[in-house]
């Protein structure tokens, strides 16, 4: 979720719902952010977290989706911000699902060049 140059900063958050959230919170402000980002509790309103996101994010900017996250009926789906509301509804995507969107997901689709010094053998620390 987090790549050196890229993105080290990950924000957890949810869409106003029937709860409602802090105004300097509103999604559309932390996606200016362009950290990235995990969104639960709001699959259900995909098209208002879609609209919030486009706010902050490029359209080009990567997601994935994924539901009921470890069951054996899982699923996921990868897509770009601008297939966002698309591809969830056409999973068939309504509850137990996580949001992730972020240029730091590049990462699974191609080698970026850009890797932690955690693992780094020549990264001199205190710790390995």
């Amino acid at each position: 979720m987090t790549i050196p140059e890229i993105s080290q900063t990950v924000i957890f958050t949810r869409i106003e719902g029937r709860t409602p959230v802090p105004e300097r919170e509103k999604l559309s402000s932390l996606a200016k952010h362009n950290a990235t980002i995990v969104i639960f509790l709001s699959i259900s309103k995909i098209e208002e977290v879609y609209e919030e996101l486009k706010e902050g994010y490029p359209e080009e900017t990567p997601f994935v989706v994924i539901e009921k996250v470890t069951w054996p009926d899982q699923k996921i789906i990868r897509g770009k911000l601008k297939e966002l509301v698309g591809l969830v509804k056409d999973a068939g995507i309504k509850r137990t699902a996580l949001i992730y969107v972020g240029d730091a997901l590049l990462a699974s689709e191609r080698n970026l060049h850009k890797r932690s010094k955690l693992y780094d053998e020549d990264f001199k620390h205190s710790f390995r």
